[in-house]
């Protein structure tokens, strides 16, 4: 039988052993890699052999961490940036490269640009897999455990090495079904109708929500939603009024009537940013996402003005 040893040990043993870890479980690795739970097992058994560890072991009904598997972590991730470095140095040809992107963004995000984006990476790239994780309040270790490849958010992690550039500028708006009701006409109008909006898993609710609440300005909220893609069931053939980015009018929201609002309050406009980890800044494919993405952000200023009806 033959050995192992360190030198059976690729980017690919590396990369599972991390998504394992991250994920917790294997079935969780198997689904972030797109393989089987098979593969990752057998490929566990042969980095056990190798680093003579448990690695992982059964916790009631899920498996955790060895202490030897958790000191391993770090010294993994600087490897496979390491291997990146490496591999720069060969000519960068996109139409022969295969990308696998992993992005963190919430729907109004995710709606906004990411069509767009895969559409310009699929006319760019070999082959593309694009994979969309939710951000909810995005984190450096998002970024810095390779959970994801880039953050598309309003609020972008911070860190000194984490990067972010802003690409684009977005209003609230309030949304409503011109079949049913029509817009608002003034503040009284307004406040005196019910509201649906988007609350997050953490229960934090809209920038715009929060900044009415701080101002003194109460609505009375009559559904509370996990995302942005189930306000419409809330307000077709109603007299309920919601609250949203503009640019949703191209997306979740079409078919409904937009007004601007009707009250004056700091917070109505936002800018969303993306945000990556240093190690990939120099990353030829890399870059040529985030290039790929700022000229699919800049569409979004050139949208049709929104539509008033009364």
């Amino acid at each position: 039988m033959s050995k192992l040893d360190h030198f059976d040990i690729d980017g690919h043993a590396l990369r599972l052993f991390l998504a394992v870890l991250e994920e917790g479980s294997v079935s969780g690795a198997a689904a972030r890699l797109g393989i089987t739970q098979s593969a990752v097992s057998h490929a566990l058994t042969k980095l056990r052999g190798i680093l003579r560890d448990p690695l992982f072991v059964k916790s009631g009904r899920g498996i955790v961490a060895t202490a030897h598997a958790q000191a391993l972590a770090e010294p993994a991730h600087r490897l496979m940036a390491q291997m990146k470095e490496f591999s720069r140095g060969a000519a960068f040809d996109a139409g022969a490269t295969p990308l696998a992107l992993t992005v963190a963004a919430n729907d109004m995000q995710r709606d906004l640009v990411l069509p767009g984006l895969l559409a310009a990476l699929q006319r760019t790239f070999a082959s593309v897999r694009l994979r969309v994780a939710p951000s909810d309040q995005p984190t450096p270790d998002m970024l810095r455990e390779e959970r994801c490849d880039l953050v598309i958010s309003p609020f972008p992690p911070e860190g000194v090495d984490i990067l972010q550039k802003r690409l684009f500028s977005a209003e609230y708006v309030c949304f409503y079904d011109a079949a049913a009701r029509a817009a608002p006409r003034d503040a009284a109008e307004y406040f005196a109708a019910d509201h649906v909006t988007p609350v997050y898993t953490s229960r934090v609710g809209l920038s715009f929500d929060r900044a009415m609440e701080a101002a003194g300005h109460k609505r009375r909220f009559v559904v509370g939603l996990p995302n942005f893609a189930g306000v419409p069931a809330f307000l077709r053939g109603t007299t309920r009024l919601a609250t949203l980015p503009s640019g949703l009018a191209a997306s979740v929201m079409r078919g409904f009537a937009s007004t601007p609002l009707p009250v004056r309050v700091e917070g109505a406009s936002f800018e969303v940013y993306m945000a990556w980890h240093r190690r990939n800044a120099l990353d030829p494919a890399h870059q040529l996402v985030r290039e790929l993405l700022t000229k699919e952000a800049a569409k979004i200023g050139r949208q049709p003005a929104m539509r008033r009806h009364r």
